[in-house]
């Protein structure tokens, strides 16, 4: 080793330089790190990454983009048109089984009329013309014609037998929701397999007759008229007045159903009150007779249980 003579009189031994630059580089680590140390940079250093292209609609709604492309609007376009045609669709075939349109003139009633049809539907006995008046081959509205059908009773009075059925069941602590909602729809079955059933008659038949199903609907549902009134007595006065009006009502009924159909189903001499002739005819006139007699039978198969 080699050493230095120093002022003071002591010798300093000499380092090597390998050693030295050990040593310095031992000391240097300490001031150098692996990774800069970015905490403490100040936040407008950071890089931020931005879209040189984009503009307005980057910052709007993201679906401006797609509703702005011409397929879109395209599609759109086409998916309207199919909506509006299957629309039409709908309306022809619905209006080819059930005449939507014609349904308002079933329902062009008044208060005069509604009374002078009820009087009818109970005492048929005294009315002399049973014809439907027409206008340019158009039938009159109801309001102007007491022999024309109409729906509107028919409506009125299910409805009403149902609420008259509720009280029956709730005099007698058999009241509840299910059984109500049976009483109601077993009437309305009813009342779809009769209509039905006329109509296959007829076709059975081969009857040229200008009677329409909502025609046939209104005659039969002119029968709760007479249910309501037997009900009714029954609840106030027992069983005796409920048969007795029952009957009254259904011998009204009969009657009112033999004098309206025999002008639709029967031909023009038997509509005068001429003698029917013909095998054809005797089947139209079997057929009148077979639906006004099952107006009475619906009339009690309906009512009976609830008089008790």
């Amino acid at each position: 080793m080699d050493y230095t003579a120093t002022q003071s009189g002591f010798r300093q031994r000499k380092l090597q330089p390998n050693m030295r630059l050990r040593n310095s580089s031992v000391d240097g680590s300490e001031g150098s790190q692996l990774f800069e140390d970015m905490s403490g940079a100040a936040p407008g250093s950071q890089t931020e990454y931005r879209n040189p292209q984009a503009g307005p609609q980057a910052a709007g709604f993201p679906g401006q983009s797609i509703l702005s492309d011409p397929m879109s609007n395209l599609a759109m376009a086409y998916g309207s048109s199919l909506a509006s045609q299957g629309r039409e669709m709908v309306d022809k075939n619905l209006d080819r089984f059930i005449p939507i349109s014609k349904l308002k003139y079933y329902f062009a009633v008044d208060t005069v009329y509604v009374g002078k049809k009820l009087g009818l539907l109970i005492f048929p006995y005294m009315h002399k013309n049973w014809e439907v008046n027409y206008q340019h081959d158009t039938p009159v509205a109801p309001r102007f014609d007491v022999n024309a059908p109409d729906l509107y009773i028919p409506a009125m009075g299910f409805i009403t037998y149902v609420l008259v059925a509720g009280l029956a069941l709730g005099t007698q602590n058999r009241f509840s929701p299910e059984l109500l909602g049976v009483q109601a729809s077993s009437a309305l079955v009813w009342l779809i397999m009769e209509v039905l059933a006329v109509l296959l008659s007829l076709y059975l038949v081969t009857v040229n007759t200008d009677l329409t199903t909502i025609d046939l609907l209104a005659f039969s549902g002119y029968k709760y008229v007479g249910m309501i009134i037997g009900v009714v007595a029954g609840l106030l006065f027992g069983r005796l007045a409920y048969f007795l009006s029952l009957l009254w009502c259904c011998v009204a009924i009969f009657v009112f159903m033999i004098r309206t159909l025999r002008l639709k189903l029967l031909s023009e001499a038997a509509a005068e009150g001429r003698l029917v002739r013909g095998a054809r005819n005797q089947l139209r006139m079997y057929l009148t007779m077979s639906i006004a007699a099952a107006q009475p039978i619906f009339m009690y198969w309906l009512t009976y249980h609830l008089i008790r």
